[in-house]
């Protein structure tokens, strides 16, 4: 039993890791890939959309092991992908109204079809207001968690977090025997 939860940890830590360092790559990456310089926005819309068709190719390929998770106290499947749905709304109140308050309570959704679709909507609105802000507005403040930063910091570090907790659900996947739908060889 112990083992196992080394072999756990062992896994979710790597996949935070990568999913970390995925954000500073996948943003240079798509930098050099125009010719134009990008802005800050349309890096971060851009990877914003990398983490939503992501979460929900995993959403629709982890049908059927919502529940699961990989010890008692840990978040399950189905609570990682409405975690993301709680932080895209928070995240968009934060960069549209300088606020973390307002928004209707989610109910939790179990439906694979349904997350699928509320994932996409999510990113798609969250892509929406980054590259609908300009360069002096992100660096306007706001309070989140407590602690004061700018726009661009609070998008930052949420971006950052759903970079982990995409690590976290490949181990999760891995571990139910899942490929992600993107690392599966092309034919």
């Amino acid at each position: 039993m112990k083992r196992n939860r080394v072999v756990v940890l062992a896994v979710m830590c790597g996949g935070m890791l990568m999913g970390g360092l995925g954000l500073a790559t996948g943003l240079q990456a798509q930098a050099q890939m125009s010719s134009a310089p990008m802005t800050d926005q349309a890096a971060y819309a851009a990877d914003a959309g990398n983490l939503g068709r992501k979460f929900s190719a995993l959403a629709g390929a982890m049908a059927g092991k919502y529940d699961w998770r990989p010890m008692e106290g840990v978040r399950s499947v189905s609570d990682v992908f409405n975690l993301m749905l709680r932080e895209n709304g928070m995240l968009t109140r934060v960069l549209e109204n300088g606020t973390m308050q307002g928004g209707a309570k989610l109910e939790p959704i179990n439906d694979p079809a349904k997350m699928q679709d509320a994932l996409q909507a999510s990113y798609d609105a969250l892509q929406k207001t980054i590259r609908g802000m300009s360069a002096s507005q992100m660096m306007e403040p706001v309070k989140m968690f407590g602690r004061e930063m700018t726009k661009e910091a609070a998008l930052r570090m949420l971006l950052a977090d759903q970079h982990e907790h995409l690590g976290q659900s490949i181990a999760y996947a891995r571990m139910n025997h899942v490929v992600p739908p993107w690392s599966k060889p092309r034919s």
